[in-house]
């Protein structure tokens, strides 16, 4: 764990670092990259196919990127040392893209349920269609949705109503749909899954609570809790999903390695 950097460590380091800067520049110069580089949806007017790998090296704030950095320096350089730089590299982008594939797959299911009901409340809008579609896509919906709701309900034939809630709806939904995804945290959780695969029983120092584990535990625990998170909050700001996603397609490549050992990247 003390081990010397290793170059392609160091060149991720270097390369993540470098995006973030040139996102705080670009953005005083009024050009957003994460609009250009983080993962969209396919339905979004800014989704670009590159964005599957792009995404992986934009963070959303200094915290975001020094806490993945720093997993990707404690995990990464371990695994560099035992697989080799190409093997290494490959094993990272695979599992940040295809952390990147399940998400998109969660999200198209949520979002498209969701254009599902707005398009049939748009042909029939009512209080009580405007309230159903509020409980079942609106995350903590603020008070003023439901004033809004309320007055509507006291006089449900005014068409002003019908169409300022259809025009409501129909914002945000298109503010979900670009929503944009950025880190390395589900190439991360990869590394995380094949740190306690290839030393399950080296011990982890956790912060909080500041106790050991062994790996393999770690690992165990840390993916059924984001796998449960994911599950119970599909619309959370933090992408779950994509983080269960880098574990399971770290775990499909590895197993596709230790069963095909004639090949060696």
């Amino acid at each position: 764990m003390n081990r010397p950097l290793t170059p392609v460590v160091k060149h991720l380091l270097i390369i993540n670092g470098i995006f973030y800067v040139a996102m705080l520049l670009m953005e005083a110069s009024g050009i957003d990259l994460t609009s250009i580089f983080g993962l969209h949806f396919f339905a979004s007017p800014h989704f670009k196919p590159y964005q599957f790998l792009t995404y992986m090296f934009m963070h959303g704030s200094l915290t975001h990127l020094l806490f993945n950095m720093f997993a990707l320096w404690m995990f990464g350089v371990t695994l560099e040392y035992v697989w080799g730089g190409r093997r290494f590299l490959v094993y990272y982008l695979v599992t940040g893209i295809g952390a990147a594939l399940l998400h998109t797959a969660v999200q198209y299911a949520i979002l498209h349920g969701m254009l599902v009901d707005l398009k049939a409340f748009a042909n029939t809008p009512t209080p009580d269609t405007y309230y159903a579609f509020i409980e079942a896509h609106v995350h903590h919906p603020s008070r003023a949705v439901y004033d809004f709701y309320n007055l509507w309900a006291s006089t449900p034939n005014d068409t002003s109503m019908a169409t300022q809630a259809v025009r409501q709806l129909q914002e945000y939904v298109q503010y979900q749909v670009n929503i944009p995804t950025v880190g390395a945290s589900g190439a991360v959780f990869g590394l995380l899954l094949a740190f306690g695969m290839l030393f399950p029983n080296a011990e982890l120092m956790l912060l909080f609570p500041p106790i050991p584990m062994r790996a393999k535990w770690f690992v165990m625990i840390y993916g059924a809790v984001e796998l449960v998170l994911g599950i119970a909050q599909p619309g959370s700001s933090v992408a779950h999903i994509a983080h269960v996603g880098g574990m399971l397609f770290g775990f499909l490549l590895i197993r596709y390695w230790q069963r095909d050992r004639s090949r060696f990247y």
